[in-house]
This record gives C-alpha cells, structure tokens and sequence, in this order.
C-alpha cells in the first residue's frame, strides 16, 4: 500500500514555479526549488507503514501463541504419556507384591521352616541327617521311586485301559 502525502512527485512538476506549490523544506538542496523543507513524519521508511507495521507485530504475536499452544499440547502428550508408563509400572509393582505376599505366606509355615532346618542338621531330635556325595553317579533307570516304576506307569506298551480290562474280563485271545 503507498501513503499520500501532499507533497506532488518531484519528477512531473507542475507547471509553473516550483517554490508555491513546494512545501517548505522540500525546495532546499533541489535546483529551482528555494524555501521548502521536508516533513520527515510523512515519508515512509522502507516501505513500512503503521498498518504494516501494526500486521507484522500481530503476524508474529500469532505465530507465537500457535508454538505455545504447539509447546502446551506437547507437553500435555508427553505427560500423558508418563501416567501410562506409572500405570503399567504400578501393575507390574502390584503383581510383583501379590507374589512375594504368597512366598511369605510360605516360607511362614512350621512345615518349611522345619525343612530349611534339616538341610542345616537341626531336625528332630532322632532324625539322622544324610546328604548324597557330590560326585555319586546318576541312579538307573529303574530305581525305586523312580517314574519308570511308579503306579500306572507302563513299560511294556500295554496301556492302563487294557491292563485294567485284562484283569477284570481275562485276557483277549
């Protein structure tokens, strides 16, 4: 946008003599124009009006509510996401309790602490304490207690069914 002022265009002047129509100021340092000085409060500077001026600074005051609210979101985001990594935390917390509450639970009965004390030789009073040589070799296959003997196991491939029904009705020939 260009400012009117009142001073005409110094390249058409108008016709006739320059200094009556020239405000003061103008004329002085210009050939043929005497008595005129310049009002410096009309010209522009730069090209840079009050209304230009009044746009830019509200352009910029614009720009920097938009990166606050930008800034706010973010941090609004960021703190969302910190109360989910509490929540699953405190879950994991509260299962984690829940278990150790159990193991307490446990490690309370007279029945383990009496365990624990054997593995240390405080047992009963006519209890033998006895503990397996480290180096002693592994116990056979079919060493009693072992799961190749224990009740219902089945060694020779005949199934628990038929074992049952070869006892009750004979074998089948």
């Amino acid at each position: 946008m260009s400012r009117r002022t009142d001073v005409p265009p110094l390249d058409e002047p108008p016709a006739g003599d320059l200094s009556e129509v020239a405000p003061e100021g103008i004329a002085e340092g210009v050939p043929g124009l005497r008595g005129a000085t310049a009002d410096l409060a009309t010209l522009s500077i730069v090209g840079l009006t009050r209304r230009r001026l009044v746009g830019i600074v509200a352009g910029l005051l614009a720009v920097w509510i938009v990166l606050m609210f930008a800034r706010q979101v973010n941090e609004a985001a960021a703190a969302s996401e910190r109360v989910d990594a509490l929540i699953s935390a405190n879950a994991e917390a509260r299962t984690l309790v829940g278990a150790l509450d159990r193991e307490r639970g446990l490690i309370a009965r007279q029945r383990y602490v009496e365990q624990q004390a054997r593995a240390y030789g405080l047992g009963q009073p006519r209890e033998i304490a006895f503990t397996l040589d480290p180096d002693a070799p592994p116990l056979p296959d079919d060493a009693p207690g072992s799961a190749s003997v224990r009740l219902g196991a089945h060694s020779d491939g005949v199934e628990p069914l038929e074992r049952w029904l070869t006892v009750l009705f004979g074998p089948s020939d």
